[in-house]
């Protein structure tokens, strides 16, 4: 086959099949765009890009092996697209990457499976199985190439002449689909590398050296589990005016439960590490926080013993300074089938940590799995469930929107039992102990609401079923004197609107105790219901 064929051949696929979510979606928005002919254009623009593109990589030794790889990743990325409405821009390849084996074994499934190999697989075998045949001279091979580019943009001008007011119509204010065409996830990927692994290391900046535990009038250490929830969105839970009971195990625990509450992030490996830096979502920086001291670290300076215990694939760096222990699936058969654990193993390996009789003063942080798509049917024992029927199955694009919602409720039953038995627990040390609790999510979850399922979507885009999450506090009338809070205040405080993650930094160190100048008083939420 001549390399101009094969070139062609490999526009017409990425044009008209590749990209069939970016061309269905631009036939969805023309629905008042006065040129009927206007969408039809659309895979012609790609297809007379991608015969630009593909005729500057056409090169002898390169061509075949970088499209049969292109290509391989692109059969991945549409099953993303169409299933779940992914866009693959820098932020959704950074989640990628953060994805451990077990996590991406709960995508495993027939459908995905035959997406690679169809869309994927297959193409890429056929592109590395062609012999390509190349003009003599390299003169007549680079005429061949500008005849073909020249062809392409005379196709692309001739569509902007008879349809430019509707591109720019329709580009300007839907400027997220130049992040759904296939193969972008090969250049955000570069992106996501050079940002990462290219880009020099900042200087380490130390906060919180000032920082000092306020003694108590009861002489009594304090202790406090953070419970990080994982995909818990605040519409869901009862407290928050959702009409289930999703809370059936805490409702009578007396929860404080803030009513309004936007994530920094949609995906862990954002909100997490900027839900514990000192700066602000619009100010966020992944490489600063890397360099810098974060809650748990300046907790720790004040004299604080830190753990965290992870279920969730992993600390996304917050615990670069504190003990760290991974749940291993295949060690608790109790509460693991070797892929994944229940929640409830969190507090089992906790118990080391908690009744040791040291008398310090103890932060404990349990990342929880919460509600993880899409294998939501993993997350609770099937015996607690509530909400029938429910989607017990890895590809929930085959379960109703209804059976995904009630499996999602499901998960969050397990959480509130889990929650409740965190507060037993606590309520065992309160002899010892100045005991409380804070449960808070990294983000949020899509069921469906717009045709967008899972997380991740880029922020500005995000449904608010992806950005509002949970945020509730146990916090006993000891806890509450021993640390001058007035719980009145607070429960008005949970009533008002406007809170986020930008003052979780803030407020995890003044719910602690901590005093330090690095911590902002008007981000606290604690701080003016606290008597001095």
């Amino acid at each position: 086959m001549k390399v101009t064929t094969l070139i062609t051949i490999l526009a017409l696929y990425y044009g008209f099949v590749l990209n069939y979510p970016i061309v269905s979606r631009v036939f969805a928005l023309s629905k008042d765009v006065p040129d009927f002919w206007f969408p039809y254009t659309g895979p012609f623009v790609l297809f007379f890009a991608f015969m630009i593109i593909f005729s500057l990589l056409a090169w002898p030794g390169v061509f075949k092996p970088i499209m049969a790889l292109i290509t391989l990743t692109s059969g991945i990325a549409l099953f993303g697209a169409v299933t779940y409405k992914i866009l693959f821009d820098v932020s959704m390849m950074e989640n990628v990457f953060g994805t451990n084996a077990s996590e991406i074994s709960f995508y495993l499934t027939f459908r995905s499976a035959l997406f690679f190999v169809v869309f994927g697989l297959i193409p890429a075998i056929l592109i590395l199985w062609v012999k390509l045949e190349y003009r003599k001279s390299i003169f007549k091979e680079l005429l061949s190439r500008v005849i073909i580019i020249m062809i392409a943009v005379c196709g692309i001008a001739l569509i902007a002449v008879t349809t430019y007011k509707d591109y720019a119509s329709v580009g300007r204010n839907n400027k997220y689909l130049n992040k759904m065409i296939i193969p972008a996830h090969v250049y955000n990927t570069f992106q996501y590398v050079n940002r990462n692994f290219l880009t020099k290391p900042l200087k380490y900046v130390e906060l919180g050296q000032d920082a000092a535990l306020t003694p108590t009038a009861n002489k009594k250490p304090t202790l406090v589990i953070l419970v990080l929830g994982e995909t818990a969105r605040s519409m869901n839970f009862t407290a928050n005016g959702y009409a289930r009971d999703t809370q059936p195990y805490t409702k009578d625990l007396g929860l404080i439960s803030m009513k309004d509450v936007s994530s920094c992030g949609t995906y862990t490996a954002l909100s997490v590490p900027c839900m514990f830096s000192n700066m602000d979502r619009k100010d966020y920086k992944k490489q600063r926080a890397n360099a810098q001291d974060n809650a748990v670290d300046i907790i720790a300076k004040s004299g604080v013993e830190t753990l965290w215990i992870d279920n969730d694939g992993g600390d996304k760096g917050v615990a670069k300074k504190t003990k760290l222990i991974h749940v291993d699936a295949s060690q608790d058969p109790e509460f693991c089938n070797g892929e994944t654990c229940y929640d409830g193993v969190l507090l089992k390996k906790a118990q080391p940590f908690l009744s040791s009789d040291d008398k310090k003063d103890k932060l404990l942080v349990l990342h929880t799995i919460g509600s993880h798509g899409p294998t939501y049917f993993q997350r609770f024992p099937a015996k607690m469930a509530k909400f029938a029927p429910w989607c017990n199955r890895k590809d929930i694009e085959q379960c109703s929107d209804q059976e995904i919602t009630n499996v999602y409720d499901n998960t969050l039953i397990y959480t509130d039992y889990f929650l409740s038995q965190v507060v037993k627990t606590l309520q065992q040390y309160s002899d010892k102990y100045n005991v409380a609790m804070m449960y808070i999510s990294d983000h949020g979850e899509s069921l469906g609401e717009h045709g967008l399922y899972l997380h991740g979507t880029p922020y500005s885009l995000a449904p608010k079923e992806q950005t509002t999450v949970p945020w509730q506090m146990w916090i006993p009338k000891q806890y509450a004197q021993q640390k001058n809070i007035n719980l009145d205040c607070v429960k008005r405080e949970s009533q008002k609107t406007g809170y986020s993650h930008d003052n979780f930094f803030h407020s995890l160190i003044g719910f602690m105790g901590v005093t330090t100048k690095d911590k902002n008083e008007q981000q606290d939420l604690f701080s003016s219901c606290q008597s001095q």
